[in-house]
């Protein structure tokens, strides 16, 4: 069994609750952060339902714990609130794949076509988008779009290819941009877990099992937040997850009873993991580092943004209270 990296410390766990109150702060982390940052969360989820978190709180102040893009975009989404980023090295291998001058580049080769952004993307690229998307949403947002109508898709080419196998729309250009860390699992780590745990469910990544490259059996095809659902929905009492390792503990611990094995234990993200204890209380502390988008870029990539919210999806999971033991990662 996988078992997290975790640098637990309770009197800076409190610490952070403390300051956050007293400067109203609400912190966000993403499912994919270390289990420490999740804990010290008000809300653990996805980009779609952070975003929507961001959109709606009434706080002063959001601690994005996750990676650049997505304070990006609670910065968009709440220009009064004063949005921090702890860590700035926290990048993304998919979303620097593509800029904005690439895209617009990309769009004069193919007039008239509408352009459908994963929302792991800088907000200059989300400005030369015309709806944003995530895991969760893609296949809703392709099919809002009049199936006649050339669509370019970017950045990640697992995504991209999968919808359009979905759809069956052949007039989707898709952008052939990566995430390293979904690309590094792949059918032979998939088809290894699967013959050392014959009983375990899988919940896979896109491309793999859409392509016909896994078996489909005991399979489910999931977003990261329909991952998180599952086991509730589930008779199983085992998992193999294809997706980044920092799910895992959230998985864990809104499910105590079940085992979950990683599809590949090396699937960690370098930029979800800068973020720690010690920097979110900093950040709050200095009040560092504010992510501010400028005001013609932002109103652009606030119409992508928008529909891209409007379009199906999920909400963020609240923190769970009480909170779990910290010296013990649940499921372990």
């Amino acid at each position: 069994m996988t078992v997290l990296e975790a640098h637990y410390d309770q009197a800076l766990h409190d610490e952070i609750r403390t300051l956050a109150k007293a400067r109203n702060a609400v912190i966000l982390a993403h499912n994919y952060e270390r289990p420490e940052i999740q804990d010290v969360a008000d809300f653990v989820g996805d980009s779609l339902g952070l975003s929507r978190e961001a959109a709606r709180t009434d706080a002063d102040v959001i601690v994005f714990c996750g990676v650049h893009f997505m304070a990006e975009t609670a910065a968009i989404l709440s220009p009064r609130k004063t949005v921090l980023l702890p860590d700035m090295a926290a990048g993304c291998s998919l979303a620097s794949t593509i800029n904005a001058e690439q895209l617009r580049e990309w769009k004069a080769s193919y007039p008239g076509a509408v352009v459908v952004s994963y929302v792991n993307t800088t907000a200059a690229v989300k400005a030369e988008s015309d709806y944003c998307c995530t895991s969760g949403n893609a296949v809703e947002v392709i099919e809002s779009i009049p199936p006649e109508t050339t669509i370019l898709f970017c950045p990640d080419m697992f995504l991209g290819a999968h919808v359009k196998r979905v759809t069956g729309r052949e007039n989707i250009v898709v952008w052939m941009g990566e995430c390293h860390v979904h690309a590094g699992i792949d059918p032979e780590h998939i088809e290894l877990m699967r013959e050392r745990h014959p009983g375990a469910e899988f919940t896979s990544v896109l491309d793999a099992v859409s392509s016909g490259a896994v078996s489909s059996r005991r399979l489910q095809v999931l977003s990261t937040e329909g991952m998180i659902r599952r086991p509730a929905q589930s008779e199983a009492d085992e998992f193999i997850v294809a997706t980044e390792i920092g799910i895992l503990h959230r998985l864990r611990r809104e499910n105590p009873g079940k085992v979950f094995h990683a599809a590949n234990d090396r699937a960690s993200c370098a930029y979800m993991k800068v973020t720690t204890l010690p920097k979110v209380l900093r950040s709050l502390e200095h009040m560092e580092h504010r992510i501010t988008v400028p005001a013609d870029v932002a109103a652009k990539a606030k119409r992508a943004i928008d529909r891209m919210v409007a379009i199906g999806g999920s909400q963020p999971k609240p923190q769970l209270s009480p909170a779990p033991d910290p010296a013990v990662d649940p499921g372990e």
